[in-house]
């Protein structure tokens, strides 16, 4: 099984490489975004810009993620992917769940009290929708509580 193991930058990346084990013995990439060149999660990684959704063109660069993420998945075809968010991981994750890919989203460990725009995209093409707390559980109705990452 190919894994794609997809999060922003900062703390979403830092979450998803707290799943090493998941990722012993199987072919796997990280696509993330630039700002962490020396990343040894996995021997692949595929660099993204950092957008954000209140820059001016906005729409123009998220469909370039777009473009960029299915150029990605053309070249590496994974079966699954796992992502703990955010802007960058929404592109790559719909059009995997096009392609058949199976999609795992863990929603951050900072969301104690309230649901991410990210879990709120997410929640919908999810396979697998795992918060780390059981408050989260209210506000995602198809969730299962996994704990906490860290």
């Amino acid at each position: 099984m190919k894994l794609c193991f997809a999060a922003s930058s900062g703390g979403h990346l830092e979450e998803i490489m707290r799943l090493e084990k998941l990722k012993e013995g199987r072919d796997c990439f990280l696509f993330t975004e630039h700002g962490l060149e020396e990343s040894s999660f996995c021997e692949r990684v595929h660099y993204v810009d950092k957008i954000d959704r209140k820059e001016r063109f906005f729409i123009l660069h998220f469909l370039a993620l777009f473009r960029r993420s299915r150029r990605v998945l053309k070249l590496e075809k994974p079966d699954c992917i796992i992502t703990t968010g955010a802007l960058c991981a929404y592109p790559i994750s719909l059009l995997g769940k096009l392609r058949g890919c199976r999609i795992v989203y863990i929603e951050s460990f900072a969301r104690t009290s309230s649901a991410s725009l990210t879990g709120r995209l997410m929640h919908r093409i999810a396979d697998l929708f795992i918060v780390q707390w059981e408050e989260g559980l209210a506000y995602y109705p198809k969730a299962v509580y996994g704990g906490g990452i860290f």
